[in-house]
């Protein structure tokens, strides 16, 4: 076990005894921890934690991920905090270990990750019940695995915007990429990095060398685009999701005016955005409902 007081990824846990008082910065590992048995040991959470509904009714709200009321956390003395290293302030993680608050930092990257952390939930908190559901999430993602490399010929090229204005998507370092790759898509921007400044990005300006100050440190992996180099990539499919930023139905309209075949074969569905951002045990839901979305034309 670490003990090392940093803001970064953590492997395991920093507490090594089943912890009872929990706080949770993140709404994914909120629903988890319920889907794996273990809600009751919650005393609080996020104002964005809003699964399962039931759940989480009756339990204290302490602000939102990026603003979470540090002295009432402080105050309710959990013996863990997990918090994610994308979703939450560094200085609020700092904050709360610097009060001698154990937080686990988690940060899945890929769809093998969450389920390594799934493992380490239970491993932790010593709790058995769920085994079978997390075995049957392994299941379900190996059979996805399989009828992905049985149709590797015919993988579709898909684009999944994370915010409109600009237009921005991820790149092959993120949760989001590795599954679309897992449920059969191919992410046609995998390759594509931020440019600094934004007119960089947008391929109106010359970027920012990598050695300028400017630019050291600063996360490459959401590339802002222009609709010119969405059109270039010619996807077969474009997956709107409901968050970060909230695409509707309407919105299918604005991309459909595209000439790349996603919108020739009306393939631009609009997605619960949990399905793509939230890790834990809502994989389970994307494996059951992105596959079908990916299919190649030639087998629908």
């Amino acid at each position: 076990m670490t003990t090392e007081k940093t803001y970064r990824y953590e492997h395991d846990a920093p507490i090594d005894h089943p912890p009872s008082t929990v706080i949770s910065l993140v709404p994914s590992m909120t629903e988890s921890l319920f889907d794996l048995n273990l809600g009751e040991r919650l005393i609080a959470i996020t104002d964005y934690c809003i699964y399962p509904s039931e759940g989480v009714m009756g339990l204290p709200r302490i602000g939102g991920t990026k603003n979470p009321d540090i002295e009432r956390i402080i105050a309710l003395k959990p013996e863990l905090v997990i918090a994610n290293q994308e979703e939450n302030r560094r200085q609020d993680i700092e904050a709360l270990q610097a009060a001698d608050i154990p937080v686990w930092v988690t940060f899945p990257k890929t769809v093998q990750d969450v389920l390594n952390l799934l493992w380490s939930i239970m491993y932790l908190f010593d709790e058995t019940s769920m085994v079978p559901r997390v075995r049957l999430i392994e299941q379900q993602y190996d059979w996805i695995m399989g009828v992905s490399s049985a149709n590797e010929d015919h993988v579709p090229k898909v684009f999944v915007p994370i915010w409109l204005d600009p237009l921005m998507t991820f790149n092959s370092d993120t949760y989001m990429h590795d599954l679309l790759t897992v449920c059969g898509g191919k992410n046609v921007f995998a390759d594509r990095e931020r440019r600094f400044p934004l007119a960089a990005d947008l391929g109106e300006a010359a970027p920012y060398p990598d050695d300028d100050p400017r630019v050291q440190g600063r996360d490459r992996r959401y590339p802002r685009l222009s609709w010119e180099e969405l059109e270039a990539a010619q996807p077969d499919v474009i997956l709107l999701p409901t968050e970060p930023y909230q695409f509707t139905e309407e919105h299918i309209a604005l991309f459909s005016k595209l000439d790349v075949p996603a919108a020739h074969h009306q393939r631009i569905h609009v997605v619960d955005g949990t399905l793509l951002t939230w890790h834990g045990t809502r994989l389970a839901y994307a494996l059951d409902r992105i596959p079908p979305l990916l299919q190649s034309v030639d087998q629908l």
